[in-house]
């Protein structure tokens, strides 16, 4: 009796050690799943509840320990593809084409037992939806924070920063480009055919001067399963932006809008500009014109951007810059048949805009805040 009561107690504990054992084995071997709602993720740009991408560059940054693998899981908000653009270690951005559902994402040759930073942004200028669900990783990986840089670009503008018709869309734009250079985070709120006037412009339903403040970029009027508009909190931007880049009107002289309406409606969106960034560098960019094959750039709106950066100064706003880009772009640095940048045409003017900047006195981070 006494031995099958020991025998009994005995059997219970081996299968009470087998279990602590399989169950220590299915720990060590789990993927590790992180939730759209993990604080841990760094979203960048434009995201509403869902949460779901709006306007070109918007996406996340992960600071991971011990990264092999990373699936995303997209929801169906998301477009069919979206292309994205995915960095490892603050490399070059390359092209991912992704669905609903999961997809694997190429990480290349990452050293085990390190830390790594994937940046991953939404590329397309359109169909640029990602519906983020969650985030699966390697076993053994641990996601740490982000720190984000000390300097954030907020750019504004239209197809001319947006990168439409360049392969890779807004990650070979100049305002992407200006931002990898001197190590800064960014948004970008720009659109194809976009005026700054609030008018029906190439398919946008509203201009800049609406659009902007809100979390949709204009493809909300499109999209059936989320055809409205909901405020944008600009509190979400973290960091808030250090400088503000504005260069639009391409779009408000292909509709004829006068340069007396045009200079007012630019002065009315500097005034709001200001009660979000009200003493961040303001850097208004007077525009390189339309290329042409025989002659110089056709410029638009000949003296208005001047006369709007000395209304602001006379104001007294004292960080407010104009920035002549005339000369920065020639026929041979645009498509031929819709006169806009190509890639080197964007690395151009990136370099302009750089320079610009530096003279001026901006200096670029030495490193990335978050060190890999």
């Amino acid at each position: 009796m006494v031995r099958n009561i020991f025998s009994s107690l005995l059997c219970g504990v081996i299968i009470a050690l087998a279990l602590t054992n399989a169950n220590a084995q299915t720990s060590d071997t789990a993927s590790v799943v992180i939730q759209n709602d993990d604080p841990l993720i760094y979203y960048n740009g434009r995201w509403d509840s869902t949460p779901e991408t709006w306007w070109v560059g918007s996406g996340f940054k992960l600071q991971v320990d011990n990264l092999s693998s990373l699936t995303l899981n997209l929801g169906p908000y998301t477009s069919d593809p979206v292309a994205l653009g995915v960095s490892v270690n603050y490399g070059n951005f390359t092209t991912v084409n992704a669905t609903q559902g999961a997809n694997v994402i190429p990480l290349g040759s990452i050293a085990s037992g390190t830390t790594s930073v994937i940046r991953i942004n939404s590329e397309g200028w359109e169909d640029n939806h990602m519906n983020l669900e969650s985030i699966e990783l390697n076993a053994g990986a641990q996601v740490l924070p982000y720190e984000p840089s000390k300097l954030a670009f907020q750019f504004i503008g239209d197809s001319l920063s947006a990168g439409q018709y360049v392969e890779e869309g807004v990650d070979q734009a100049w305002p992407f480009l200006t931002s990898e250079y001197f190590k800064a985070e960014h948004n970008i709120q720009a659109q194809p055919g976009i005026a700054l006037s609030d008018i029906l412009s190439y398919g946008n339903v509203h201009g800049m001067s609406y659009q902007f403040f809100q979390t949709e970029d204009t493809q909300y009027y499109y999209d059936a399963m989320h055809n409205y508009t909901t405020p944008w909190n600009f509190n979400r931007d973290y960091p808030r932006a250090t400088h503000v880049v504005v260069m639009i009107g391409a779009n408000d002289s292909g509709n004829n809008v006068t340069s007396s309406a045009f200079y007012q409606v630019y002065i009315d969106f500097l005034a709001r500009i200001r009660l979000i960034y009200p003493t961040q560098p303001m850097f208004i960019i007077l525009p390189w014109g339309w290329p042409s094959p025989d002659g110089p750039p056709s410029p638009y709106y000949v003296g208005i951007y001047q006369q709007v950066v000395n209304y602001r100064q006379a104001f007294g706003d004292k960080e407010i810059y104009l920035v002549n880009a005339t000369g920065w772009v020639d026929y041979s640095d645009v498509f031929p048949a819709n006169l806009h940048p190509t890639v080197e045409g964007h690395q151009k003017i990136a370099g302009y805009f750089e320079s610009w900047l530096e003279d001026w006195g901006l200096v670029a981070e030495s490193e990335w805040a978050t060190p890999v």
